[in-house]
C-alpha cells in the first residue's frame, strides 16, 4: 500500500500538478518512512480530497509529488462522535488514537466529575493540541480522507445540549439495552464514555433527562481506553461502513 501524507494546501491540486511536502511532513517522509523517487504515494487535505501520485523529488526539507489522479470523498453521514472522558495516564490518548483509526468523525474531550485528569487554563489548550496531533497521525496511518475534529473540552451540561439534535448513547455497564440491538435513525451519534470511575449518578440523570440513551456493550466491563473504540466498531457495522 502506498504511503499517505497530509498537506492542507493540496485541496486545489489537479492531475499533472506538483504537490509539495515541507517541514515535518517532508522530514518524516524522507527520513522516517524512507520514501524514494519514483515511489507511489497518496496525499490528502484531511477534508475529503484524495490525490494519487509519484514522488519526483525527495529530501528531508522538501518532497515533490506529481499528481496522477484526484478524487473527492463526501463527509460521512451520519457522523460518529466520541465524547471521551479525561483519564489518568495515557488511557484517554489510547482511546483517541484507536477511535480515529476505527473511523470516528469528531472527538470531544469530556471533563467528567470523576475524571482524575483536569484540563484547566493553559492545560486545556495543550491537551486539545496533543489530542489533535494524535488524531492527525492516526488518520495518516489509517489512510483516512477526512481527519476528525477535536472539539474544545466539554462539560456534562455541554453534552446535554447536544441531545437536542444528536443521538447520545451512554456506555453504561448497568444498562439493559445492548448497543448491537439499536437501529440507526439518521441522526449523528455521540458515544459518551466515562473515566475509570465511571459516569456518576448525577451525570447519568442529567444526560438521561436530556434524552440520552443508556446502552450496554456486553457482559464484561471495558477500560475507558477500549470502550469507545469497541463501540465504534459495533456502530460501523450497523451504519454499513464495514
Amino acid at each position: 500500500m502506498a504511503l499517505h501524507f497530509l498537506v492542507e494546501n493540496s485541496s486545489d491540486a489537479a492531475v499533472g500538478d506538483l504537490v509539495s511536502l515541507t517541514g515535518a511532513e517532508a522530514k518524516h517522509a524522507a527520513v522516517v518512512r524512507r520514501l524514494r523517487v519514483g515511489e507511489a504515494v497518496t496525499v490528502g487535505d484531511g477534508a475529503g480530497v484524495w490525490l494519487t501520485g509519484v514522488a519526483e523529488e525527495v529530501s528531508p526539507s522538501r518532497v515533490e509529488v506529481r499528481v496522477s489522479a484526484r478524487s473527492e470523498e463526501s463527509a460521512p453521514h451520519p457522523r460518529i462522535v466520541l465524547a471521551q472522558a479525561l483519564a489518568k495516564g495515557d488511557r484517554d490518548e489510547l482511546a483517541v488514537q484507536a477511535a480515529c483509526e476505527l473511523g470516528v468523525d469528531e472527538i470531544v474531550p469530556w471533563q467528567a466529575s470523576r475524571s482524575v485528569s483536569r484540563w484547566e487554563g493553559p492545560k486545556a489548550v495543550k491537551g486539545r493540541e496533543r489530542w489533535s496531533t494524535i488524531v492527525r497521525e492516526a488518520a495518516k496511518q489509517a489512510h483516512r480522507a477526512w481527519v476528525p475534529e477535536v472539539s474544545p473540552p466539554a462539560t456534562t451540561a455541554d453534552l446535554a445540549v447536544r441531545a437536542a439534535s444528536q443521538r447520545l448513547l451512554l456506555l453504561d455497564p448497568g444498562a439493559s439495552t445492548r448497543l448491537s440491538d439499536l437501529e440507526p435513525d439518521g441522526r449523528d451519534i455521540v458515544l459518551v464514555v466515562g473515566p475509570e470511575g465511571g459516569i456518576s449518578d448525577e451525570e447519568l440523570t442529567m444526560l438521561s433527562d436530556a434524552g440520552a440513551e443508556r446502552v450496554l456493550l456486553g457482559e464484561t466491563v471495558l477500560r475507558t481506553s477500549t470502550a469507545g473504540p469497541a463501540a465504534i466498531a459495533v456502530l460501523s457495522v450497523a451504519l454499513g461502513r464495514w
